[in-house]
């Protein structure tokens, strides 16, 4: 982990997480799979910080996930049968070492394009590459697989028209020594070491254990601090992740709630019963509850519910920004 072959460090001073290390986002999988979520946070971030610091707070949160992950997936016993493979695909095309200096130049894409898919209009040009949770969690990811602080730089980018989301990635001490200013401004801002100390504290207490477990087809739960979103695939487990509002630690800042209906057809019986409760056990909690995603076919049903969401949207990423804003409504009256 050093800046230099010969093994010693440059004089930079250690760089601040642009986040509370804390944050569930740290530990979110959701993010990486989803770019329905990926664009709500996304979106969030842009307007609590500003774009420049959002990019950052991207790549910073991309790292510790790429980092535990791959630190997961080195540690595993051969023999266990298990194969962590990382939730972010990533194809790796050339690995070339830069002449002269010793380092390695590792080139590949994202063949999914998640990140660029989840703009708000892809079909838009950028000014800029935009798959930066995906840089920065390749980053962790060679960075742990290969022991060395390696930056992953997007070089090509869907956002830019390109027909690919390409990128580079080289060992700390070698994109200081040459002329990328892009590279500079993020090796300034991601603290290695602070990451990995953080991601090692993770590691030791199991924190992410039960959340890297989710496989990237299934539905989760994902609760950002003040909102907590729940797919109502299954309306028990649905009716569950509510009532754990005020009792799982990661919910005790939930205030609103968004139930995704997505490909759910509620009939007037059982899934008309379900969301009933889930609206009264929000109730008991204080959390307004919002519907995202409902079907034509449970509009009437939905609609005769003796208890009412605060709010219905067609579109989930719609509802969770709106969820967003009521959350930071309520907290500006407390």
């Amino acid at each position: 982990m050093s800046d230099r072959p010969d093994g010693k460090r440059g004089d930079r001073a250690p760089a601040a997480l642009g986040f509370d290390p804390n944050s569930v986002l740290v530990r979110e999988p959701g993010v990486l799979l989803d770019p329905r979520f990926l664009a709500a946070m996304r979106g969030e971030l842009e307007i609590e910080l500003g774009p420049e610091q959002a990019v950052l707070t991207l790549m910073q949160i991309g790292f510790i996930q790429g980092l535990y992950d791959a630190w997961r997936a080195v540690s595993e016993e051969p023999t266990s049968g298990i194969a962590h493979t990382p939730p972010l695909a990533m194809r790796f095309a050339t690995f070339l070492p830069e002449p002269g200096v010793g380092a390695l130049e590792i080139a590949g894409t994202w063949p999914e394009q998640t990140e660029f898919r989840a703009l708000e209009d892809p079909s838009l040009v950028a000014p800029h590459p935009a798959c930066h949770l995906s840089a920065g969690y390749t980053s962790g990811w060679l960075s742990g697989t290969l022991d060395a602080d390696i930056l992953a730089l997007e070089v090509r980018c869907g956002a830019l028209g390109d027909g690919e989301c390409r990128f580079v990635a080289r060992e700390e001490f070698a994109w200081r020594g040459c002329d990328e200013p892009r590279a500079q401004a993020l090796l300034d801002e991601i603290p290695f070491d602070a990451i990995r100390t953080l991601v090692k504290s993770h590691v030791a207490e199991g924190t992410r254990a039960v959340a890297r477990s989710i496989d990237a087809n299934a539905a989760c739960v994902h609760i950002w601090d003040t909102v907590m979103v729940i797919p109502f695939t299954d309306g028990d487990e649905a009716l569950h992740a509510v009532e754990l509002i005020g009792r799982d630690p990661a919910t005790r800042n939930v205030s609103v709630l968004v139930v995704d209906l997505a490909h759910a057809v509620i009939d007037e019986a059982f899934g008309a019963l379900v969301l009933e409760q889930i609206l009264s056990a929000a109730e008991r909690h204080d959390v307004e509850t919002l519907f995202a995603s409902v079907s034509p076919l449970s509009e009437r049903v939905i609609a005769e519910l003796d208890r009412q969401p605060l709010w219905t949207h067609k579109d989930l990423p719609q509802a969770i920004a709106a969820a967003f804003q009521i959350a930071a409504s309520q907290r500006s009256f407390v």
